[in-house]
């Protein structure tokens, strides 16, 4: 089990940035580079001047909205409290904002077994291509040899910089991302557990990853089994095992697979969770 309290970390600029506009990170929990199950759940805050094209991903993605307003254009907006779920092979966006805004995004390798590129590779493989071409608004343009300009989505290009061999993409199973509305939902309480209840959005794929909220009264307690994230989004409370430790907003919370945790609320308080792939 891990935990980071995200409240004390530092938001970093990032550098070598392959969408467009300014964008800072703050990393909370990251998986094993290189593995089929690798992850990165981060606090991405961008600004006005944000822009990405109409694209799709060879891994699996979920966003929680928490400031500002992402327009997707005919896949729908994406304003404070919805939940996204963009999967591996579906095309959206193109993506934009006309105002600051805030994200939890959790990246992560799917079914198609391609993986999720780590942030040092990320930011390795645009440098090297920025010494044969540009990036400008999510597009990479490289001079060919001819002197004709070959335009790639930004990430696509990193991606098979990295890889050294060009990426395939899965067949779609979703036509479009699925956007969520929270406050539509309704609370269930937990059977075994007395002041607990669960929001349960929803589950993807045969990789069984879900989504959904933890909602505790003051003093109630809850145990939760991996391979699972968690995100503080209010409250405090204890985690009184495998560790002693605190939780409060911005914690974020690792559970892997054949591990538990058990979650205590001093006061009350609320999880987002998110169940991290099953792969073989």
């Amino acid at each position: 089990m891990r935990i980071v309290q995200g409240s004390q970390l530092p938001f970093i600029e990032r550098t070598n940035q392959p969408r467009g506009g300014r964008f800072r990170q703050r990393r909370l929990l990251e998986g094993e580079p290189g593995s089929p199950g690798n992850y990165l759940l981060q606090n991405s805050e961008t600004f006005g001047d944000f822009a990405s094209p109409r694209h799709r991903h060879n891994f699996e993605q979920y966003r929680y909205q928490m400031r500002g307003t992402f327009q997707f254009d005919r896949d729908g907006t994406m304003a404070p409290g919805v939940v996204g779920y963009f999967p591996e092979g579906t095309p959206y966006g193109p993506q934009t904002s006309s105002e600051d805004s805030l994200t939890l995004v959790l990246q992560f390798g799917g079914a198609s077994g391609n993986g999720y590129m780590s942030e040092a590779e990320l930011s390795a493989s645009v440098a090297a291509l920025k010494q044969h071409g540009s990036f400008e608004k999510g597009i990479y343009t490289r001079q060919s040899t001819d002197g004709r300009r070959q335009n790639q989505d930004a990430y696509e290009a990193a991606w098979e910089h990295n890889s050294g061999r060009p990426v395939t993409y899965p067949p779609m199973r979703f036509q479009a991302p699925v956007f969520m509305n929270p406050e539509h939902f309704g609370w269930v309480q937990v059977a075994d557990a007395s002041g607990v209840a669960v929001k349960h959005l929803g589950s993807f794929g045969e990789c069984r990853t879900d989504i959904g909220f933890l909602q505790f009264d003051a003093g109630a307690a809850y145990t939760a089994g991996g391979p699972r994230l968690f995100y503080g989004l209010a409250g405090r409370g204890m985690v009184t095992s495998p560790v002693d430790d605190v939780w409060q907003t911005e914690t974020a919370l690792e559970v892997k697979k054949g591990e538990t945790v058990r979650l205590q609320a001093t006061e009350p308080g609320m999880f987002l969770f998110i169940g991290l792939p099953q792969l073989n």
